[in-house]
């Protein structure tokens, strides 16, 4: 028979993990370089920008449509690196709480 109370508290741990998921990302920075590395990105697992460092070769009036692209690039590619993460975290953090069910995904859970 199934039981309504045990899966309510199975509910609350899960979102009790994933609340710590959350927190976690954070304080996760995941870097993504361009243009064989003379940009690099740093995002956290929220996918938010946290830097960019930018090589002073490229710091010339002439190269500043090629300065743009590679920081659109470098963003770009650290911002599905932190998605990545942010997927591998929410499947650590829950983990045995919830049978695996194709199909469903959580990872819009993380914000």
């Amino acid at each position: 028979m199934f039981d309504m109370m045990k899966m309510l508290g199975k509910m609350k741990e899960v979102q009790g993990r994933i609340k710590e998921a959350q927190d976690k990302l954070g304080a996760l920075y995941i870097s993504a370089e361009s243009g064989a590395g003379l940009i690099k990105a740093t995002m956290n697992g929220k996918r938010q920008l946290i830097s960019i460092e930018i090589d002073p070769s490229l710091l010339k009036t002439e190269d500043r449509i090629i300065l743009q692209d590679l920081i659109v690039a470098a963003v770009n590619k650290a911002s599905e690196e932190a998605e990545s993460k942010a997927k591998e975290e929410l499947k650590k953090s829950t983990e045995g709480l919830l049978p695996n069910i194709p199909g469903m995904d959580l990872s819009g859970l993380m914000g």
